[in-house]
This record gives structure tokens, sequence and C-alpha cells, in this order.
């Protein structure tokens, strides 16, 4: 009879990712991104287990919406109070606010609760092409090569 393996907190050692942004589309950039941060492109992948890799995004100011999604598409937030609610274009925030424009894309397909969190912290997104993990000598990650 054959046993499942499940991993234990803290038994994977995970590794540093980078991915260059510049030219990708956002959609399939959050999905690989977020498949690493998870841990599912492991073997040893476990759902209740954070088995995920660090990675870390730069160029997000070139980050591409195919179409017309990026004068189309809305992004609201509301203060709470009575007319408080904002509303801005894809367009407008990728020039302003690129950074939350990839990590909010990315947020959205991780799990919800505690877990994602905890996996959400791993990834670090910078607008333009310097980032300061050279310490962490990250392996280049292959976004949409296939």
């Amino acid at each position: 009879m054959r046993q499942t393996y499940y991993a234990k907190t803290g038994e994977l050692e995970a590794q540093w990712r980078h991915v260059d942004a510049e030219g990708k589309r956002l959609g399939r950039l959050a999905t690989e991104v977020a498949t690493v941060l998870m841990g599912k492109h492991r073997p040893e992948y476990t759902p209740h287990i954070d088995t995920g890799d660090f990675v870390i995004i730069t160029n997000a100011d070139k980050i591409v919406m195919t179409g017309n999604k990026a004068q189309q598409r809305l992004k609201s937030r509301f203060s709470g109070y009575a007319g408080g609610i904002k509303f801005q274009t894809y367009e407008e925030l990728i020039e302003t606010k690129p950074e939350f424009v990839v990590t909010d894309a990315v947020k959205r397909m991780l799990p919800k609760g505690r877990l994602g969190r905890q996996m959400l912290k791993k990834l670090r997104v910078f607008a333009g092409p310097e980032h300061p993990h050279q310490a962490q000598q990250p392996v280049p990650l292959e976004v949409g090569a296939r």
C-alpha cells in the first residue's frame, strides 16, 4: 500500500525567482506567478502548506493589457463615506501605481484566507528594472514560454 506524501511546515527550502514583466500580458503573468507562489510547480505541493517560492517582478510599468481593456476596465475604491466611491481606468493605474496593478492581479488568483496572505508576502514587485534582492541570487522564471 502506497502512502501519500505531505510536506511539513519548514521542510522545503524556498527559492527566489525573478520575472521581467516587460511586454508580458497581465493575466498570463499573474497566473504563472500565482502558481509559483502556491508551490504548484513542485512535486511536493501540499494544498494546506505554503510550499511556494519567492518571486521578484521587475518592469511592472511596462506590463501590457491586450485590446481596449486598459481604457475600458475600471478599478473602484470606496472611502466609506456617502459619495466616496472613485473609479480609475487600468491605463491610469499603470501610469501611477504599476506595482499595485500587478500585485492585485496576483492576489486575486491566490487562495483566500490566512494561507493566501502568507503566500502574497513572498511577492516583491518593482516598477523599474532594478531590485534590492541580488544577494538572494534569484533564478530567472520564464513566463509565457509555452
